[in-house]
């Protein structure tokens, strides 16, 4: 019973569970590795460990309130999805846009490196395959820019290692997340889904 087992928890952990189960709620998922500065591995987050020795217990909360937690131990992944639709996050177009390109980035740099679950790359290289595929026609404003990575930051698509958003210098890694947020059944969708907006823009000009 989940009453009997949250009990058995210290008074710490009963405070990490709570900030926990907010997380969960706020930013859907929740990464294993921690990086340094430079890009680096450093150690597996306290967190994340913490809510997969306690997987049953975070199971059995959720479950009261319509939410399934689940995990992926290979690729470092807790997620947090309802069974219904009325707290399903709703992405702009730009978000979008971006998501679809991070994870093209990702699926190209990981035929390189197989072994290695999180891709490092720039702004300025995300920016630049948008427009090689003709997703966008120029840069976006900065604040349009800054707002997208943030929100995707949130979710924990992207980690930023250094710089600001809208900087093309700026240093980021893909995290394995996007792997759940975009299977590959839906990358086809989600492309004809982007064409269709933009013939909408280019008839709109017109």
């Amino acid at each position: 019973m989940f009453e009997e087992s949250y009990e058995k928890l210290a008074m710490d952990e009963k405070n990490q569970f709570r900030q926990m189960v907010n997380w969960l709620l706020a930013h859907t998922y929740l990464v294993q590795n921690t990086y340094t500065s430079d890009g680096t591995i450093d150690v597996a987050d306290d967190d994340y460990v913490f809510v997969e020795r306690n997987f049953e217990l975070f199971s059995d909360y959720f479950s009261f309130s319509g939410f399934v937690i689940d995990r992926d131990s290979n690729y470092g992944v807790i997620s947090l999805q309802s069974q219904y639709d009325y707290n399903r996050a709703r992405f702009d177009k730009l978000t979008t846009q971006i998501l679809y390109t991070i994870r093209l980035i990702y699926e190209e740099q990981r035929e390189h490196v197989t072994l290695v679950k999180d891709i490092i790359t720039t702004v300025g290289d995300i920016i630049h395959k948008m427009l090689t595929l003709g997703i966008i026609k120029k840069k976006p404003a900065d604040r349009d820019l800054h707002k997208a990575l943030a929100v995707l930051a949130k979710f924990q698509v992207v980690s930023k290692l250094e710089g600001k958003w809208e900087d093309a210098e700026t240093r980021c890694i893909i995290m394995p997340t996007i792997l759940f947020i975009i299977s590959n059944e839906k990358i086809s969708s989600l492309y004809n889904l982007i064409g269709e907006d933009n013939e909408e823009t280019m008839e709109d000009e017109e």
